[in-house]
């Protein structure tokens, strides 16, 4: 199977065409995506932005035929940039690791797509087939690990899978005076309402955080965050759960109304640093942000 360039770092996303009543791919699409409008995916057509599973860009009447594998570029209309930098903390033929900043996806989603973490390591690196071996919010800054060689990426995915892999966190919160540290939060996630947050609920435990204190301020504590498991929003929704929501969360434990982003007043969360014995060479391997949370 042809691989299709990446453009300004995107690579081609694929679609399956499903059963339906279409007679063109391009009837298809709109329908299989209504918050695109038809005038969109007719500009994509008519700039070769649109190919079958063979890399062969379709013309606009391309014919539908029900399991065709489709490619198409996405694309955010007047997508909004962001201002902070990542920084490279290694490369080597196996690993890229970067020290994200607040705000920047690490991975197209939403109104993100060519500023993304991977989109600018590709157009830094080139087509060297980047994969995120593991991911953060957009909101959450710190330490993010890619694999840049398909022949090992399962190795290091397993570290992750395996939980062989030792991730450290901080945050600023409120004060817990009345808790004992250290001390683990166990508990039940599932996706909770709206459909991007996460909640609490009784049942066996899938989310185990280990949680310590470093920096005790007067109306701020600073905490060590384990996470031994990888739910999403795991440490966002412990500690609003302990009542010390991490400073500046427009989800936990409410959701806020949408806002710009203000780099002022970023979510006081980093990935501080992410240690493993390396399955290809068994050298201990540490990699630390730079970056730092004001209390």
């Amino acid at each position: 199977m042809p691989v299709l360039p990446a453009i300004d770092g995107v690579s081609p996303s694929r679609f399956q065409l499903p059963i339906g009543p279409w007679t063109t791919v391009l009837d298809a699409l709109c329908t299989c995506f209504p918050k695109v409008d038809r005038d969109t995916w007719t500009s994509r057509f008519l700039r070769g932005r649109i190919f079958d599973a063979s890399g062969t860009p379709l013309p606009m009447d391309a014919p539908y035929r029900v399991g065709a594998e489709i490619r198409y570029y996405r694309e955010v209309a007047d997508e909004t940039r962001i201002d902070a930098t990542e920084t490279l903390l290694h490369i080597d033929a196996d690993l890229v690791v970067v020290d994200k900043p607040h705000f920047l996806p690490v991975m197209p989603g939403g109104g993100y797509v060519a500023d993304t973490l991977l989109a600018r390591l590709v157009r830094r690196f080139g087509g060297i087939g980047l994969v995120p071996l593991h991911r953060l919010d957009r909101l959450t800054a710190g330490v993010v690990l890619f694999s840049a060689n398909p022949a090992t990426r399962s190795r290091y995915q397993a570290l992750f899978r395996d939980r062989a892999i030792e991730k450290h966190y901080e945050a600023i919160a409120a004060p817990l005076p009345e808790m004992r540290f250290p001390m683990q939060r166990q508990s039940r996630l599932e996706r909770g309402e709206p459909f991007f947050r996460m909640r609490e609920v009784e049942g066996e435990p899938n989310a185990f955080t280990g949680i310590d204190v470093l920096e005790r301020g007067d109306t701020a504590w600073r905490y060590a965050l384990s996470p031994i498991t990888g739910r999403k929003h795991q440490l966002r929704v412990h500690m609003a759960a302990l009542g010390a929501p991490i400073a500046n969360d427009p989800l936990y434990p409410e959701l806020h109304d949408a806002a710009p982003d203000d780099p002022q007043h970023p979510l006081k969360l980093l990935a501080r640093s992410l240690a493993f014995a390396d399955p290809i060479t068994g050298a201990q391997r540490r990699f630390d942000s730079g970056r730092t949370l004001q209390l």
